[in-house]
């Protein structure tokens, strides 16, 4: 008989919590940047691109990894529309995830801007030099990154209605340490 997992891989919970202050950082320097012309802009703009690569290069490996480890069942009393809901909000995070520091390189090089990573690294233009694309480029990762901003918001309220309301332990594996307790039990139990 197989044993179900019912936690997440220490190397998953490392990468999902790492990948949280990345992104979270991410978006309140990105905020900064378009609300700010004072000098605190070109500082903001080197540590964006960079946290990009970064968040692009963790969430790669995270894909890799969730490919290889995979993830606890859900709950089996968990009603189909939100089962749907947790796959299809996991699809849109991998998305952007993936998409927002492509999208951000991409329009860096459209507008013939050199992609400089910390330390003197430089990437390579992903696309030749274009007004029109770098607006429209532009205009995706700035609306996406609202986008984004309201998916973490609902993947936050949806983990602390498992953590306090169900209490069902999805919030337990994925907590970043591993939270054993009956409730945790008894849910996964069901679904075997």
């Amino acid at each position: 008989m197989n044993a179900i997992r019912h936690h997440f891989s220490p190397l998953q919970r490392l990468l999902h919590w790492l990948m949280a202050i990345c992104i979270l950082s991410m978006l309140f320097i990105g905020v900064g940047m378009v609300s700010t012309i004072m000098p605190k802009y070109v500082p903001l703009v080197s540590i964006h691109k960079t946290l990009g690569a970064v968040i692009f290069v963790l969430a790669l490996i995270r894909l890799v990894t969730r490919f290889y480890y995979g993830a606890p069942p859900l709950p089996a009393d968990l009603p189909e529309p939100m089962k749907l809901a947790a796959e299809l909000s996991h699809y849109a995070l991998y998305a952007l995830m993936i998409g927002m520091p492509l999208l951000g390189w991409a329009m860096l090089s459209a507008s013939a801007y050199p992609v400089e990573l910390y330390g003197g690294i430089y990437l390579p233009a992903i696309l030749p030099q274009s007004d029109s694309l770098r607006t429209l480029l532009w205009n995706a990762h700035y609306y996406l990154a609202f986008a984004f901003f309201a998916l973490i918001l609902m993947h936050v309220a949806a983990a602390l209605f498992h953590a306090l309301v169900r209490r069902d332990g999805v919030f337990g594996a994925m907590a970043p340490v591993p939270i054993h307790d009956d409730v945790t039990r008894i849910a996964y139990r069901a679904a075997e």
